[in-house]
C-alpha cells in the first residue's frame, strides 16, 4: 500500500518526462545540445519516465541496474527488488496523473559512466492534492552490455 512519501517521490520523478522534453539530445529550450558522449544515456533516463507514464512498470525496471540506489526526500532505496516493492506502483500513477515540463537539462559521459541532471516544473492533480513543484533529478548511468542502466537516481523539489 502506498504512504505518504510516495506522493513526494512521484512528483519529483515526473520531473524529465520525454513527452515534454525537446529530445534526448537537446536541453530544454532547444538551444544547448547535450555532449554526444551522453545522448544514449538521456535517451535511457527519458524512456525511463516514457515507461512509468504509459505504466509499463516492467520496462522501467528493466533500464534500472539491480543494485540501483535511490535517495529521495531523506530515504534511501537500495535495489531493484526493494523500489519495486515500494514506490513503483505510485510513481507510474502519478506519473500518469500530472504534467511535467523539462526547463534544463545538461549531460556528460566519461567512459562507462554517464550523468544526467534535470530540472522542471510539475504540476496536476493528484489524489485529491494540487500539485505544483519545481523539481530536480541527477542521474546515473553504468554502460552494460545492452546499452545503460541507470545506478543511482536523486530526487529533490520545492512547492
Amino acid at each position: 500500500m502506498a504512504g505518504p512519501g510516495d506522493t513526494v517521490l512521484a512528483v519529483l520523478l515526473a520531473v524529465s518526462s520525454p513527452a515534454l522534453a525537446s529530445g534526448a539530445g537537446v536541453q530544454a529550450g532547444g538551444t544547448t545540445p547535450l555532449a554526444v558522449e551522453a545522448r544514449a544515456a538521456a535517451a535511457v533516463v527519458d524512456a525511463f519516465h516514457a515507461a512509468l507514464r504509459s505504466g509499463d512498470t516492467d520496462a522501467a525496471l528493466a533500464m534500472l541496474a539491480d543494485d540501483v540506489l535511490i535517495f529521495e526526500g531523506g530515504k534511501v532505496e537500495r535495489s531493484k527488488p526493494e523500489y519495486a516493492a515500494h514506490h513503483l506502483a505510485a510513481d507510474a500513477a502519478f506519473s500518469k496523473a500530472v504534467s511535467s515540463v523539462l526547463t534544463e537539462r545538461t549531460a556528460g559521459a566519461s567512459g562507462n559512466i554517464a550523468w544526467v541532471a534535470s530540472e522542471g516544473r510539475t504540476r496536476g492533480e493528484y489524489r485529491g492534492r494540487t500539485i505544483d513543484r519545481t523539481s530536480a533529478e541527477t542521474m546515473i548511468l553504468r554502460r552494460a552490455g545492452d546499452g545503460w542502466k541507470i545506478i543511482h537516481i536523486h530526487w529533490s523539489g520545492s512547492q
